[in-house]
């Protein structure tokens, strides 16, 4: 029997489901239409596309395994939660770095440091992006392979072999903790330092034009403080993401609590859905079009009455 907090917490899901795919949708569609309009893309443009389309993949995986473990367990065979997994795997890896690669490119964009690596990453922002992501591709192998064997196990141990398979469950298990604990952290302390380093160069920024006898609110001033908004809003979303995935992983050895799951579910899925409004927002021609939107909504609802 289906519980009413259990309904109300998959309501709330489904509404984050929702939110976090229009919101995701509308900046590929825009993005996708001035693409095909011939109009050149910027580097950050491409990313945020890539990042909405990775996004509304994990959204529809979180959704499915909502439906498969809560409502239908029959529907959950050991080979559909394999593939569930694994497409969780590869959308969340994606949803992570595209975004890491994004403040990595707010970053080398904003920041002024006279250094001359800097100053030869800067130039070479875009390589750089591109070599942060291939390079991310070791951890997706490392993961898919770690989750594959943990599913394996899984299997093995429902089948009834509780001797030495027993042991190896729990050291797949283990290991899948480990890895996912392993490709969390590194994305997560290189956002921090994109963030301490716009910081810093707010800082030195400020200091001279300080010394100048200029004012402080300048167009670099204003572009050092919306980057950094965002970095910091993605550092806060995904530490709400990464705790709630922790708890969901270790809840899992305990009996099955939907209620509890779904709750780990609600507070992992804001990252893809709050953060994408936040970027949506920050972007002026995102913003420009979906206020032009709700403007030309407002419009078609005021004729139907």
């Amino acid at each position: 029997m289906i519980s009413l907090l259990l309904i109300i917490l998959s309501i709330l899901l489904i509404a984050e489901f929702v939110l976090g795919n229009f919101a995701n949708v509308f900046i590929a569609l825009v993005n996708g239409i001035d693409w095909v309009k011939g109009q050149k893309l910027s580097c950050a443009d491409r990313i945020l596309t890539a990042l909405a389309v990775s996004r509304i993949a994990l959204l529809w995986v979180i959704l499915l395994n909502l439906y498969a473990t809560v409502y239908n367990p029959a529907f959950y065979s050991s080979g559909v939660r394999t593939i569930v997994y694994t497409a969780w795997v590869v959308s969340n890896h994606f949803s992570l770095w595209f975004a890491v690669s994004l403040n990595i490119l707010y970053l080398l964009k904003i920041a002024n440091f006279s250094s001359l690596f800097f100053l030869h990453l800067k130039w070479k922002a875009k390589r750089v992006v591109l070599m942060v992501l291939l390079g991310s591709l070791v951890f997706l192998v490392c993961h898919v392979v770690v989750v594959s064997l943990d599913t394996k196990m899984g299997m093995i141990e429902y089948e009834g072999n509780i001797t030495w398979e027993t042991n190896l469950r729990h050291i797949a298990h283990l290991s899948n903790e480990t890895v996912f604990t392993i490709v969390h952290i590194i994305p997560f302390t290189m956002s921090l330092m994109a963030l301490l380093l716009l910081l810093f160069s707010l800082w030195k920024h400020l200091r001279k034009m300080q010394l100048s006898g200029k004012g402080s609110q300048d167009a670099s001033t204003k572009v050092h403080v919306r980057a950094m908004q965002t970095v910091i809003s993605f550092l806060l979303l995904f530490f709400i993401y990464f705790l709630s995935q922790i708890i969901s992983m270790w809840s899992s050895t305990t009996p099955q609590n939907n209620s509890g799951d779904i709750l780990c579910r609600i507070f992992g899925s804001l990252s893809s859905s709050c953060h994408s409004f936040i970027l949506l927002w920050g972007n002026k021609k995102l913003r420009e079009a979906i206020l032009s939107f709700l403007w030309q909504l407002k419009c078609w609802l005021k004729e139907r009455k």
